[in-house]
């Protein structure tokens, strides 16, 4: 059977490379665009067998160059996200709107068989939220422009990879107390990487079309159960303090100054609200396709890293009352 050509954006990131391994090792060809080539390809060469995949070093927003990639693909992925806006046009509207706008465009004209999109849980509710508006536009302008989209909404996506659970238990190590934005009643349902790469792959090769499907695992958890889980794991006692909405505020402006922020002004918007089913689309579940990943058990795998003495560390935890 000869091998069918994927054309991935965002294959760098966790997803992107857990999704390159799967494909790949089932004879899936792929192309992966990169904006750094020197940067991310020796990352993303090393997920797969010679001859499975194809790097290439294209500006996203270069359209003429992009356009070749599509003569010779069948599937478009598309997996560029990000989390804070930036300077050099790394903003909510160039990314998840105008960008996959631009892709469901080439999808139509070159008649790609499909295209899968990366969105997020719970945009629809978060009316107030830059990044949530920006990803509803984007999906609206892609199911405009392209029929064939399969849009997959998940709930925070972790993994040994992630900038999730890993930030978190950075900071957990090295914080005497921890912010607890909205007293940490939101709710997730979150969904690990491995789980969401399966559904993207049997998307792929079941051919399923759907306009929006909902990807979440088996637990809702909330963030304050979510903090103590990690807390359990990494052995350490730490004081969860709730914060009012606008000393929350001030924290963000000093989370907003790190590298990689923990959190923004725009995300302590979305912790607003639960990140959970909507009940108005399917879910992986109602398409016959579960996550089985469980969180606790997932992340006792690497969080021995954040454990004094790592994984020889028999400090036993004891929670704070």
């Amino acid at each position: 059977m000869k091998a069918k050509n994927c054309l991935i954006f965002g294959g760098s990131g966790q997803i992107g490379r857990h999704l390159i391994r799967k494909l790949t090792k089932n004879n899936y060809k792929v192309t992966v665009v990169t904006r750094n080539l020197h940067q991310k390809g020796y990352v993303i060469k090393t997920q797969a067998n010679a001859g499975y995949i194809d790097i290439v070093e294209v500006n996203i927003f270069d359209e003429v160059k992009i356009r070749k990639l599509f003569t010779k693909t069948d599937i478009c992925i598309n997996l560029v996200g990000i989390l804070h806006e930036k300077e050099r046009g790394s903003t909510f509207e160039n990314i998840h709107s105008i960008f996959p706008s631009l892709l469901s465009k080439l999808c139509k004209e070159y008649k790609i068989k499909q295209f899968i999109h990366l969105s997020a849980l719970g945009i629809n509710e978060a009316t107030d939220s830059d990044y949530a508006k920006s990803k509803l536009e984007g999906e609206v302008n892609i199911q405009k422009n392209f029929l064939l989209t399969t849009i997959l909404r998940p709930s925070v996506v972790y993994s040994v990879d992630d900038n999730f659970t890993t930030s978190f238990m950075t900071l957990l190590n090295r914080l005497p107390a921890f912010p607890l934005y909205y007293s940490g009643r939101t709710k997730f349902m979150p969904i690990h990487c491995s789980d969401l790469t399966d559904i993207i792959y049997q998307v792929i090769s079941k051919n399923i079309h759907s306009k929006i499907i909902e990807c979440v695992g088996p637990q809702t958890i909330s963030l304050k159960d979510i903090l103590n889980k990690l807390l359990k794991l990494i052995n350490k006692n730490r004081l969860l303090i709730p914060l009012p909405l606008f000393i929350a505020n001030i924290s963000a402006n000093f989370f907003q100054l790190f590298p990689k922020p923990l959190i923004s002004r725009d995300q302590i918007k979305l912790l607003q609200y639960d990140n959970i089913i909507s009940g108005k689309y399917q879910t992986n579940f109602d398409i016959g396709l579960p996550s089985v990943c469980i969180f606790e058990e997932e992340v006792e795998k690497y969080c021995y890293m954040w454990r004094e003495g790592g994984q020889f560390s028999t400090k036993k935890y004891n929670p704070v009352n």
